[in-house]
């Protein structure tokens, strides 16, 4: 697919495609999301596979605000069977149980941008264990419901009333006919959405206006839904749950303990961006490579040792320069050497690495590593238009 054409196809979806709930836009929104997420994927001319399970995730954090016990939004119309209405979302029941676990856990209401937290938490297997097994069962309900739900809008995205126009039938990664590149942790059994290369390079591109289109169009939409209530819903409200991203509440300590174990034994780091040495009886930060307030990845290969007054005053939420970004290469690659010599970070960087990078071996070769990270870190930048530092 030319680039013009993958242009007018997002559009068309977001812009013109008959829209009885918001499952449209959450589906160009999740692809999106993917394409920015996954940093080394789609730079050849094959196409990609997502599991249908990854874009349900993002739906789950996309549609969490939505499902507040106490002030649902509905996304769509319901109507009246006998006695009952009808649920505005298939998934709405499980999510909304979800919410309420996560609550339970927190003791505490849940804050908008929550869904993001957790995705995120329980993609990863040393995060995952920490949480109650009645939590992980709903989840993984809610992402089954959610994945089912999916082929609907896949199926109808583009001109009205002509079905798979746009995409073709999900089918299981083991059964596709066609070998495209699969994001990390694709299983044989996972039913996939293939994205054909060049709309991929297309969301890669057009990044930040896509994801800011899919906000517009949906707040817009949320406006014309007609609320149990009977009063509309304010755009701005929409808007701010639908952008907002959670803090670094997590504290991190393990992470912390186990790299204090290394500075104790006579391990040193460098800063990657003052280039001051860490070692016993420095302070130092455990500074988000990529902020979280850009991307919230808690993820041991986008955590390094920072000198504390850079990290706040001048690096804050920003992201480094390209030529910051080559020059902490090296001192990158010492900070993954180090890991590797801890018997359980070494672990943990692997897992992280295999859940983000379809890179071989760059769990394993730390300089290998550290080009990725800064690789991902640039891509990012390239794409949001974010501010840098030098």
């Amino acid at each position: 697919m030319e680039n013009v054409a993958a242009n007018q196809v997002i559009s068309t979806i977001l812009k013109h495609d008959r829209k009885v709930t918001s499952y449209k836009l959450a589906l160009v929104r999740a692809i999106n999301d993917v394409v920015l997420s996954f940093p080394d994927l789609g730079r050849s001319d094959q196409a990609v596979a997502i599991p249908l399970r990854v874009l349900a995730e993002y739906w789950v954090a996309y549609y969490w605000p939505f499902v507040n016990p106490t002030s649902p939004i509905l996304q769509g119309p319901r109507a009246k069977r006998g006695q009952n209405l009808t649920q505005d979302l298939d998934f709405r029941p499980g999510l909304t149980r979800l919410r309420q676990k996560w609550e339970q856990l927190l003791e505490s209401p849940a804050r908008p941008a929550d869904g993001f937290f957790l995705i995120n938490e329980l993609r990863l297997p040393r995060k995952r264990v920490g949480y109650p097994p009645a939590l992980l069962t709903t989840y993984y309900e809610v992402l089954k419901t959610i994945s089912g739900t999916l082929e609907m809008p896949i199926r109808y995205a583009g001109p009205a009333g002509q079905e798979w126009s746009i995409f073709s039938p999900p089918q299981r990664f083991e059964r596709l006919t066609t070998t495209p590149e699969a994001i990390p942790g694709t299983r044989p059994p996972d039913k996939c959405l293939v994205i054909s290369a060049g709309l991929w390079q297309t969301f890669r591109e057009m990044n930040l206006w896509v994801e800011a289109l899919c906000i517009h169009e949906w707040c817009l939409f949320s406006e014309r839904v007609a609320q149990d209530t009977g009063a509309g819903v304010d755009w701005g409200n929409i808007y701010r749950l639908l952008t907002d991203r959670p803090d670094n509440r997590r504290p991190l300590t393990w992470e912390r303990n186990q790299i204090d174990l290394l500075i104790l034994e006579g391990q040193e780091f460098v800063c990657p961006w003052s280039e001051k040495k860490i070692g016993r009886g420095i302070k130092y930060d455990l500074d988000h490579l990529l902020p979280v307030a850009v991307y919230p990845i808690n993820e041991l290969w986008n955590l390094v040792p920072a000198d504390p007054y850079y990290n706040s005053h001048l690096k804050r939420d920003r992201l480094p320069s390209a030529l910051k970004l080559t020059r902490a290469i090296p001192h990158l690659t010492l900070a993954y050497q180090h890991y590797q010599s801890s018997k359980l970070l070494a672990v943990a960087l692997r897992e992280d690495v295999a859940a983000r990078f379809s890179l071989k071996g760059a769990g394993e070769n730390s300089e290998k590593l550290a080009q990725a990270a800064v690789g991902f870190i640039e891509q990012v930048g390239n794409s949001r238009n974010l501010a840098r530092f030098d």
